[in-house]
């Protein structure tokens, strides 16, 4: 029997005016894929589409429309579970998506390690979803009045985190520039590493003088410090920066993999940062590695707002890597109507109860 696909469309609600360098988020819209295997249909695989607005390449009016589309041809092909198995989750998902679609491409993938893995949410089996192991994690500080954010920065340390990443480009430089100078009158780099992420938000005029404010600092690197597509200007900024570039939203579109490996080579970063609902999902994040430990490019995994659908399956993703930084892994908590789950988080570190709860979709 063949298995079948159906969606869902979720609002989430975040606690809290979530400030980034695009604007202020206050709800985000979801679409959870499942998938059944109608030999076994209390078996059900489940995945989170997850779109950012004005970030992600498939943020387009049409969205719904494409997914039915995709969900029609799914089940008008009567595929069975075998013939995916055999020709293995990453691989054929990667060729039955879109590649403009790249959240469909996560979802999908997320949904079929569920369902062949018993709907049981443990996409990956490891000592992480036994409960034995826990993943490092930074603490994000989103943007805001100073206030908000020193409040931010005050709770994570608190709360036993070791890595702060802080969003910046948004209240001024100048603030920013502050608040940082105070986590590092406080705490040295060997109690406190720092990360920043400009999201593309400053000119490649005025970077360097940012770049060279920050040295003073300690900070471990800074993300997307200009906007994405300036290939010559971040090439620049690459090798001449007194701090370690990671490149985040330049990643964003690139699903070949020769033009993977020709970005990388000619921009040469430190970092890169990769989030697999943005990117295509596992397969290509697995390529971007692959490339960024032949060129010696460090590397982590971050999520992009996902629910705790999204989340879980990137946790687990990212623990079978053996990735020893703080990973990106920290944005679970951030709203009032998450799906519940068995991850949490104890001392900067993203941990699961292997006797959690799993609220139904």
């Amino acid at each position: 029997m063949p298995l079948v696909l159906t969606y869902k469309k979720h609002i989430l609600k975040f606690k809290f005016e979530a400030g980034t360098s695009r604007g202020v988020l206050i709800e985000k819209e979801v679409f959870f894929i499942k998938i059944i295997d109608s030999n076994q249909p209390k078996i059900i695989g489940v995945g989170e589409c997850n779109v950012l607005k004005k970030l992600s390449i498939d943020d387009v009016e049409d969205y719904e429309m494409n997914l039915q589309k995709i969900v029609d041809e799914f089940n008008n092909q009567h595929i069975l579970i075998d013939t995916i198995q055999n020709e293995g989750i990453e691989l054929f998902v990667s060729k039955f998506i879109p590649s403009q679609f790249p959240s469909i491409q996560f979802a999908f993938e997320t949904a079929l390690f569920d369902l062949i893995n018993g709907g049981k949410k443990i996409l990956f089996n490891s000592n992480f979803t036994d409960g034995f192991s826990a993943i490092p994690i930074n603490g994000l500080i989103w943007m805001g009045m100073t206030e908000f954010m020193q409040q931010q920065i005050t709770e994570k340390i608190e709360k036993g985190y070791t890595t702060l990443k802080m969003k910046i480009g948004a209240i001024g430089f100048e603030e920013e520039l502050e608040l940082l100078k105070k986590i590092r009158a406080y705490f040295n780099p060997q109690q406190i590493t720092i990360r920043v992420d400009a999201n593309g938000s400053f000119t490649f005029d005025k970077i360097f003088e940012v770049l060279d404010e920050l040295s003073f600092l300690n900070i471990h690197s800074i993300e997307q410090p200009i906007r994405q597509g300036q290939i010559e200007n971040m090439t620049e900024v690459c090798a001449t920066s007194p701090i370690p570039i990671a490149l985040d939203e330049e990643l964003i579109g690139i699903y070949d993999f020769e033009e993977k490996k020709n970005l990388l080579e000619q921009i040469k970063p430190q970092f890169i940062i990769l989030k697999p609902s943005l990117l295509g999902g596992f397969y290509h994040c697995r390529e971007w590695i692959k490339l960024a430990n032949e060129l010696k490019i460090g590397w982590w995994i971050t999520s992009a707002l996902e629910s705790n659908i999204g989340l879980n399956a990137i946790a687990q993703f990212t623990f079978t890597l053996n990735n020893p930084l703080p990973q990106g892994l920290g944005t679970g908590q951030l709203y009032e109507n998450n799906i519940t789950s068995p991850l949490y988080i104890k001392k900067g570190f993203l941990k699961y109860r292997k006797e959690g709860f799993w609220e139904e979709i």
